[in-house]
């Protein structure tokens, strides 16, 4: 049985898999903060997830860098809790505890033993409600904040991809780099990242989701007693946010740099990057993009990683990549080769983006592709954590629950018909080359 089913903002129950030991369900709390919950028995641990739809395209021009500082922050200590109380607090029961920040997203999750749920809904929802954004604590964080860009720009492939978003999606708030730049974190003041915090950081925006060895109606139970000791106000029969608008001619002004753009660095070996735009998050091609990706540059067997590195040589490490947003979306083919090679390597990419534009792949790809992609959302979702992620992005990104049969159902309906389409679209766009190598 395959379950797909829209979740409206109001819906309050059973979204799949009613009565059966893996029910998934749904709760409206006081204040419009949304709880979804997927119960995996067989598990003894639980993965939650707080999450706050907000990210790096939400900044004002004068915060650029406010919510991967944010992220930083929370976990520097509230009213209650010192930051080492709460390291301490998932250290001492062996657990793990982490955040991450997109372009429209930030998530603070946590892994413990089912025993130990209460301490992390406690522990998270006085970071998420009641951090103190110390200004002491925020200047010792900016200078963490700035190595850690200073690791990353050391990275050739982080630089490419870094740019390669810069320069298909100039002039949109989704082109920018997540984590700020040396300028901008420079910049940033507490009152920026207070302001950030308080606008977006409420009940109505908040949602948490969780899967594992938990009940759903103990565990709201432990999120609504949280955020009442915190002092939210949690209105009843409040309505959860809206969720993301979508922006497409916010999109469409933005431009494609077409051209190489090449970024000097000191390096042995040459990282180059050819992308364009792509499809949104909620495209219904989005289904056919994964199939050709996967033929394209998704494995060993790729037509990328065959004909660049097992027939030629030219490179080591060679593959195809996509992102998706609510509005917006690009590509990418990336392959690392000896700084002399990079014309012939570039050309051999786009000749076979090229050529699946022009011709369907062969049923065994199709074949291939489809076994790939399934087995490997089917091994992704065996842990609590993916299935917690998933939740997250069904409530905040595509407004819709699929289960796992209808996820495989999605992908094995996709015909070479339609990923020869797909390609198409992506091959007539304007293309980027992003060269990261020595001068």
């Amino acid at each position: 049985m395959t379950t797909i089913r829209e979740i409206p903002l109001d819906f309050d129950g059973v979204l799949a898999g009613a009565g059966t030991p893996g029910e998934v369900r749904r709760s409206v709390l006081p204040g419009g903060v949304r709880v979804l919950t997927e119960a995996m028995p067989e598990q003894r641990s639980v993965t939650l997830g707080f999450w706050v739809a907000v990210g790096s395209r939400d900044e004002s021009p004068r915060g650029y860098g406010s919510t991967h500082f944010l992220e930083h922050l929370l976990f520097k200590g509230t009213p209650t809790r010192s930051a080492m109380d709460i390291a301490a607090a998932f250290d001492r029961v062996g657990g793990e505890s982490n955040a991450g920040t997109a372009k429209e997203s930030t998530v603070y999750h946590a892994r413990v033993l089912d025993e130990d749920l209460p301490m992390a809904v406690e522990v998270l929802t006085d970071m998420v409600t009641s951090s103190l954004l110390d200004p002491e604590e925020l200047e010792t964080e900016r200078g963490v904040i700035l190595e850690e860009l200073a690791m990353d720009a050391d990275d050739p492939v982080d630089v490419a991809h870094e740019r390669l978003a810069e320069t298909v999606l100039d002039g949109h708030p989704l082109g920018r780099p997540i984590g700020g730049t040396p300028e901008t974190i420079r910049a940033v003041t507490r009152e920026h990242v207070h302001g950030h915090y308080r606008h977006w950081y409420r009940p109505d925006e908040l949602v948490i989701t969780a899967a594992g060895h938990l009940d759903h109606d103990a565990l709201c139970g432990l999120v609504l007693q949280a955020l009442r000791r915190s002092g939210w106000e949690l209105a009843e029969g409040a309505s959860p946010a809206p969720r993301r608008a979508v922006d497409t001619a916010g999109a469409r002004a933005s431009q494609v740099l077409a051209g190489e753009h090449r970024v000097e660095k000191a390096v042995e070996q040459a990282s180059v990057v050819v992308g364009g735009r792509s499809l949104s998050t909620t495209d219904p091609d989005r289904f056919a993009l994964a199939v050709m990706q996967s033929v394209l540059g998704g494995g060993m067997s790729s037509r990328l990683f065959q004909e660049i590195r097992e027939r030629r040589g030219l490179a080591y490490s060679t593959y195809s990549f996509s992102a998706g947003y609510s509005d917006a979306g690009y590509f990418g083919l990336y392959a690392g080769c000896q700084p002399g090679r990079v014309d012939e390597v570039a050309a051999l990419m786009e000749a076979e983006l090229e050529r699946m534009a022009a011709e369907r792949i062969t049923a065994e790809e199709l074949d291939r592709a489809h076994g790939q992609l399934a087995g490997g959302t089917v091994l992704g979702m065996e842990s609590p954590g993916a299935r917690m992620s998933r939740l997250g992005r069904a409530e905040l990104v595509t407004g819709e629950y699929v289960d796992l049969s209808a996820s495989i159902a999605r992908i094995r309906a996709v015909d070479a018909g339609q990923v020869r389409e797909v390609a198409r679209r992506l091959a007539e766009g304007e293309r980027s080359r992003v060269v990261v190598a020595p001068a």
